[in-house]
C-alpha cells in the first residue's frame, strides 16, 4: 500500500535525495552525463522522474529513492527517545538514516526497552501518536510487589495518577494481565510521563523492568535484538495504516 507517496520527483532532487549532496551538487552531477534515466543519458536537472517505475543509474550504479523511511527499533536501556539531547538518543543507533531526519513514534523512558517506529512521515507519527485514535500499547512489566486479581479491576477503572503539571489525572482504561505475582502485561492507549510506573506505584508496586512488545497489532520482532533495528515490511506497514484508515479519506 504504496499509494501515499508522492510518485514524481525532479532529477536534480532525486540525486540530491539519493546521493546526499546539495542540490547545486546534484546540478554538476547531472551535467556531467553520469546520470541515465531507464538507460538514456539525462543532463535536464527538472526532468520529470516517477519513483515507482524509472531506473536511475549514477554512474552504471542504480539509485533507490525512498522518501518515507519505516524502522523497527528494539531500544536498549540508557538511550533517550529525543531526536537532539546531550545523552545518547535513540538516533544514534541508527546512524546511515540520520539524513532522513527520522522522527519518534512512542517515546520511552531512558531505562526502558522495547519497540519504537522511527519515520520521517509526518502525517503517519501524528495519527499515531494522536490520542483521539486510543491505539493500545502492550508492555511487559517486572515489578517489586504482587500484582492481584483487585489490579486488574482498577486498571479497567482508571488510576488517579500526577501529571506533569502536578494536577490529577485519571488514567483511560488498561487492560492488565497477570503472569507471575510480580510480572504482567499491561497495555494502555495513551502515553503520559512514567505513565505505567505512576499507576503501579499508586497501587504500592515499583517497577523494576519495562519493556514495550506491541504498538497496535504491530509486535516487537523476537528476532531483532536490543540495540538492533530492520525497515519494517509492506505488511506490517499496512497494519499501522489500517489504523489510521481515516487519514487517506
Amino acid at each position: 500500500m504504496w499509494y501515499f507517496l508522492r510518485w514524481i520527483v525532479r532529477l536534480d532532487k532525486f540525486i540530491s535525495y539519493t546521493l546526499d549532496v546539495s542540490r547545486v551538487d546534484a546540478k554538476k552531477i547531472i551535467k556531467s552525463k553520469d546520470v541515465k534515466v531507464n538507460g538514456e543519458i539525462i543532463t535536464d536537472s527538472g526532468f520529470n522522474v516517477n519513483i515507482e517505475k524509472d531506473e536511475v543509474t549514477y554512474l552504471e550504479e542504480k539509485l533507490v529513492y525512498e522518501e518515507f523511511i519505516y524502522l523497527m527499533l528494539n531500544k536498549p536501556k540508557g538511550y533517550v527517545s529525543a531526536t537532539i539531547d546531550f545523552e545518547k538518543t535513540v538516533l544514534d543507533l541508527v546512524n546511515e538514516y540520520k539524513k532522513y531526519n527520522l522522527g519518534i513514534v512512542g517515546r520511552l523512558d531512558k531505562d526502558s526497552e522495547g519497540l519504537i517506529l522511527l519515520t520521517n512521515d509526518g502525517k503517519l507519527n501524528h495519527q499515531l501518536t494522536n490520542p483521539k485514535k486510543d491505539i493500545y500499547k502492550k508492555y511487559y512489566v517486572e515489578v517489586e510487589g504482587k500484582f492481584t486479581d483487585l489490579d486488574i479491576l482498577k486498571f479497567k477503572e482508571g488510576i488517579m495518577i500526577i501529571d506533569v503539571d502536578g494536577s490529577n489525572y485519571l488514567t483511560k482504561e488498561a487492560i492488565l494481565e497477570i503472569i507471575t505475582d510480580n510480572s504482567a502485561y499491561i497495555s494502555i492507549s495513551e502515553g503520559k510521563f512514567h505513565q505505567i510506573k505512576k499507576m503501579c506505584a499508586a497501587l504500592g508496586k515499583s517497577v523494576t523492568y519495562l519493556k514495550r512488545i506491541q504498538i497496535g497489532p504491530l509486535m516487537l520482532d523476537p528476532n531483532l535484538k536490543v540495540g538492533e533495528y530492520r525497515k519494517l515490511s509492506t505488511s506490517e506497514l499496512d497494519l499501522l495504516i489500517s489504523l489510521t484508515q481515516s487519514r487517506w479519506i
